[in-house]
């Protein structure tokens, strides 16, 4: 079984309902979905805040290139530009990490390089995959980390930038029970 977590963000257009899509277009593959936070944007280039989540999902049919195929539809379902590095997004998926049973997967190919290698610097990516998943760890430079022990090593004021919201994603399973 090939399981993942993927980091979700967005900060153009209904941020919310661009997260949504993603749960919605992975369907039963979700397992978990954390809370929703705002986050002020990342990496130097001024612009709005981002709706953050992170979702564990797993899927026997998908190894780490299909996960990232499968993301970058959804965003291309989401009409994704991408003319910055960093800049506005109306929807980012990104694999954090994929495991095959309990391995970690590794790649270091030109397409996918795993474990996402910044995953662990960034506050708005650690803050909801411990919401969802306590006992996390996360493979950096060659080393398994617990998630939390990452997340204390990041600036106090990145962590405090990463603010959880009342929002919502609700799981399709959820939905059909309403």
């Amino acid at each position: 079984m090939t399981s993942t977590v993927l980091s979700i963000g967005s900060n153009i257009g209904d941020r919310l309902a661009r997260l949504q899509s993603v749960v919605d277009g992975l369907g039963s593959a979700v397992r978990a979905v954390s809370p929703v936070f705002e986050t002020d944007a990342w990496g130097g280039v001024e612009q709005s805040p981002f709706l953050n989540a992170v979702l564990i999902a797993d899927d026997p049919g998908l190894d780490g290139h299909g996960w990232l195929r499968r993301g970058q539809e959804l965003e291309q379902a989401a009409d994704r530009v991408r003319e910055q590095k960093w800049g506005p997004r109306t929807l980012d998926v990104d694999l954090v990490t994929c495991h095959d049973d309990d391995v970690e997967v590794q790649s270091r190919d030109d397409d996918l390089t795993l474990p996402h290698p910044l995953a662990h610097l960034r506050a708005f990516v650690l803050i909801p995959w411990l919401a969802v998943d306590p006992d996390a760890t996360l493979t950096v430079v060659g080393r398994s980390r617990r998630v939390a022990h990452l997340l204390e090593e990041i600036d106090p004021a990145e962590r405090t930038g990463v603010r959880r919201t009342d929002l919502t994603l609700t799981l399709r399973t959820e939905a059909a029970a309403d």
